[in-house]
């Protein structure tokens, strides 16, 4: 098994609009959460604890919270088992979906090398599938990756590929996926989901960014990212956020009444970072606060104008977070091969 590494975060920052320097006071060493602003305290209070939920994991992705009633759980890909788990908030763990990506036989031929690998380890390839979502119906929504399309699955149980090509061609490896109100899904597509990756013989389509798939048809909304992976919108939808994954920072874009977008500008920059981890997921509160993983390992918390509240150390890289229970306050976060949870004080986005 490859090494994890497990290194306590650090303070970084980067925003288009203010760049604060906070230095890390003695005070807050070995809390999870440092402060930057005192605003803060009204999203998470300085004492919350992160706890774990279930361990034992290859490569967590795709967390998502489903609220079901009065009870709630997470689903997550598990990029190296190839299936979806879902997990209580007790830590009850089942196995949802499996084949959640690849569903070839030949998966000695397919999927990228797991990163953070020792060169004499044996390799681990990411052959499930990577982000999850719900749909306006409650069906979960599937970036496959590996599997190199979009799919979803039907209320009786049914798996249905939604879209697999953009302009005949077929994706490379779609990263995180969400879902308008309106039912428009967006996506990230890039060559992840290849053993190559670029130089992959089986690549078709040269274009990374965003897409949109509506009414049945796929059309690009991003494209002038080199590299695209979260994606969030804010509380009104008005705005859609996407990150650039090892590039380490945050666009924010206008999102018109069609469903395009445009006006991308910078919103929040850690590309000096250079700690464990890069932005990957991100999530959005009702205040209209993002949630962003990033170097540190951490998670970055910024306020709508772009400034750097706080950070939530982390005792691994993260590749995605949720906000679930009942009252929609506790963060559920993917560690590489940990559930974690944290209270927070106010609530994300439904």
């Amino acid at each position: 098994m490859r090494r994890l590494v497990l290194i306590a975060a650090g303070v970084a920052f980067g925003t288009f609009l203010a760049r604060p320097g906070a230095a890390q006071s003695a005070s807050d060493a070995g809390k999870t959460v440092v402060r930057l602003d005192p605003a803060l305290d009204m999203l998470i209070s300085p004492d919350a604890e992160l706890q774990k939920v279930k361990g034992g994991f290859g490569f967590t992705e795709g967390i998502t919270c489903v609220q079901k009633g009065n009870s709630s759980y997470v689903l997550f890909s598990d990029m190296w088992t190839n299936q979806i788990y879902k997990v209580t908030p007790e830590g009850q763990t089942s196995l949802y979906l499996d084949h959640s990506g690849y569903t070839g036989f030949d998966i000695f031929r397919v999927g990228m090398a797991s990163p953070g690998q020792e060169p004499n380890e044996d390799k681990w390839y990411q052959i499930g599938s990577n982000g999850l979502a719900l749909d306006r119906q409650g069906r979960l929504v599937i970036a496959t990756w590996t599997g190199r399309s979009i799919d979803r699955i039907e209320k009786n149980g049914k798996r249905t590929i939604l879209a697999d090509r953009y302009d005949g061609k077929r994706f490379g490896g779609p990263n995180d996926i969400i879902v308008k109100k309106d039912g428009a899904i967006y996506f990230t597509d890039g060559v992840g989901g290849m053993r190559r990756g670029a130089n992959d013989p089986s690549k078709e389509l040269d274009l990374r960014g965003v897409f949109m798939l509506k009414d049945g048809k796929v059309s690009m909304v991003v494209k002038d990212m080199p590299q695209t992976n979260g994606l969030a919108f804010s509380p009104d939808e008005k705005y859609l956020y996407v990150n650039a994954s090892i590039r380490n920072y945050v666009r924010r874009y206008e999102v018109q009444p069609d469903d395009t977008v445009t006006n991308g500008q910078m919103f929040y920059d850690v590309s000096s970072d250079k700690s464990p981890g890069i932005t990957d997921g991100m999530k959005v509160d009702v205040r209209g606060n993002v949630w962003e993983t990033t170097p540190g390992p951490s998670i970055h918390v910024i306020s709508p104008e772009g400034k750097h509240l706080g950070t939530l150390r982390l005792p691994e890289i993260s590749a995605n977070l949720c906000f679930g229970d009942t009252d929609n306050k506790t963060l559920y976060v993917g560690g590489r091969t940990t559930i974690y949870k944290i209270r927070v004080n106010t609530p994300g986005v439904k």
